[in-house]
């Protein structure tokens, strides 16, 4: 940044995610579950540094030029449903072109078996086969997120990445999409699934990881985290809590500012359970990365 400032959006982040397998990051706005997926894709801003491994399918994501990744991993190894669809969608050619185009380069199709291809993305996404012919700027926030996932899921690719899938979708459509996710997943893919939406989680994920303040704190299995025994750190516990159907109680104060972590738990601060352990920062043990995990245990 700006004096040789630097802030880590993301950090000491650690997962795995098999075929078949759905993986739910979850977390406020400006954690940095975004900023993950774009360092996987390699589309970062040219100030941002990437340390560590990412390996998909065999290929090493964070040391890959952009030749290979423009070639060889995205939409082919990786698939990407935007957080931004109508940023993503070509203004100046309809949606069926450009799913038609989409078809070509990841499948090989031509001609009227091309358009069937694209027709049955479309389909998938619940994109109504009358707006193919639009132009993106004629399309609702929803028909742009239809149209973003219905491209996302025409190469088939081994790993997809869905970022706020469901945004500006109404309840059914928010269902539909999880539905059609979750079915990508049991063709034997995998789905990293970044969502404000813990219902659609519910609905997708076998496991939940939690992310705060650009770090992991808490990973593990959606049903036990969902049902019995329930999330362990405060903050997970939080956010289920806020729920309408819950508690609906907010977690009080705001998330830090990425520039400005506090020393120790970046969750201190807003944390009922605090004390003069979480000075400390905690690591990530057992799927958990909390001092007090062990008494949220009992509770």
């Amino acid at each position: 940044m700006r004096g040789g400032r630097h802030v880590a959006a993301v950090a000491d982040v650690s997962f795995d995610l098999a075929a078949g397998e759905c993986l739910a990051l979850v977390g406020e706005s400006g954690c940095g579950k975004s900023v993950l997926a774009s360092a996987l894709l390699g589309l970062l801003p040219g100030n941002a540094q990437t340390a560590g491994s990412a390996v998909v399918d065999g290929i090493e994501l964070l040391d890959a030029d952009e030749r290979t990744l423009a070639r060889t991993v995205r939409g082919r190894r990786i698939g990407l449903i935007p957080q931004s669809p109508a940023a993503h969608l070509t203004p100046v050619r309809t949606v069926g072109a450009q799913l038609a185009e989409t078809v070509r380069q990841l499948t090989g199709l031509r001609g009227a078996a091309a358009r069937r291809a694209a027709a049955e993305a479309a389909q998938r996404a619940a994109f109504p086969a009358g707006h193919l012919d639009r132009h993106p700027h004629e399309l609702s926030g929803g028909l742009a997120q239809r149209a973003a996932t219905a491209l996302a899921l025409v190469g088939d690719a081994p790993l997809l990445l869905a970022d706020e899938p469901t945004t500006g979708l109404d309840r059914d459509l928010v269902e539909h999409t999880a539905d059609e996710l979750r079915r990508h997943a049991d063709q034997g893919r995998a789905l990293l699934l970044i969502t404000h939406d813990l219902a659609a989680a519910q609905r997708t994920a076998d496991r939940v990881a939690v992310m705060y303040a650009g770090r992991i704190v808490e990973i593990a299995d959606a049903a036990g985290f969902f049902g019995t025994p329930g999330p362990r750190h405060p903050y997970a516990r939080g956010l289920l809590n806020a729920l309408p159907e819950r508690e609906f109680a907010p977690i009080p104060g705001l998330p830090p500012e990425l520039g400005d972590l506090p020393p120790g738990c970046a969750f201190a601060p807003r944390c009922v359970r605090a004390s003069d352990t979480c000075a400390a920062l905690p690591a990530l043990t057992d799927g958990v990365a909390c001092h007090h995990a062990e008494e949220l245990d009992r509770v």
